[in-house]
């Protein structure tokens, strides 16, 4: 079964964007050895999720192929297939994308149930908090940044609930951003 993984940027205080969405404080270039790791990291991937509100911003940035980006990053972008989790949206404005509506947990499962390599999300914050939530990732890639945002909006949603994860791999890389592998604790 395709395994779906999260891969995220956060500040060292935990959030994953400002108060409202701002993601200005990613400021730190990526060196050549984090470039490497997030290149065997989405290897595997041939779906990306994204929910509605980042969809609208990340599809058309990375189809205008951002300065500074290698050219096989904006490739992979653009090329793979992207399911946007939307229950506003009755069919897809962008190219290479599906929209999926409805129940979160019941669309992981069908993507999950498909042949193909593994399922890669990058947000935003509702989506993230929903798949969290409700326990459907298979792996959190969390991409500490050396920044704290003060405030904004968690990666952890406040469930009243604990969520037990194990410790699959720390990397610190040359640019000061740390890589932390979770997989979730099952019961």
């Amino acid at each position: 079964m395709r395994k779906f993984k999260l891969q995220v940027q956060v500040g060292i205080d935990g959030y994953m964007a400002g108060p409202n969405g701002e993601m200005d404080w990613m400021t730190v270039p990526w060196s050549d050895d984090l470039n490497a790791h997030v290149d065997a990291l989405t290897r595997s991937v041939d779906c990306i999720v994204l929910g509605r509100r980042l969809a609208e911003g990340f599809i058309p940035a990375w189809a205008a192929g951002p300065e500074g980006e290698d050219q096989a990053s904006i490739d992979f972008m653009n090329n793979t297939p992207k399911v946007v989790v939307s229950d506003s949206l009755a069919e897809s404005p962008w190219e290479n994308a599906t929209v999926a509506g409805g129940d979160l947990a019941e669309t992981v499962r069908k993507l999950k149930a498909q042949p193909g390599g593994d399922i890669i999300t990058y947000g935003g914050s509702t989506l993230v908090s929903n798949l969290i939530a409700g326990k459907l990732l298979d792996e959190l890639h969390l991409f500490v940044n050396p920044t704290a945002l003060g405030s904004g909006l968690p990666v952890f949603p406040d469930t009243g609930a604990h969520h037990g994860f194990r410790l699959v791999d720390a990397r610190p890389f040359d640019c000061g951003i740390v890589a932390l592998h979770y997989e979730p604790r099952r019961s």
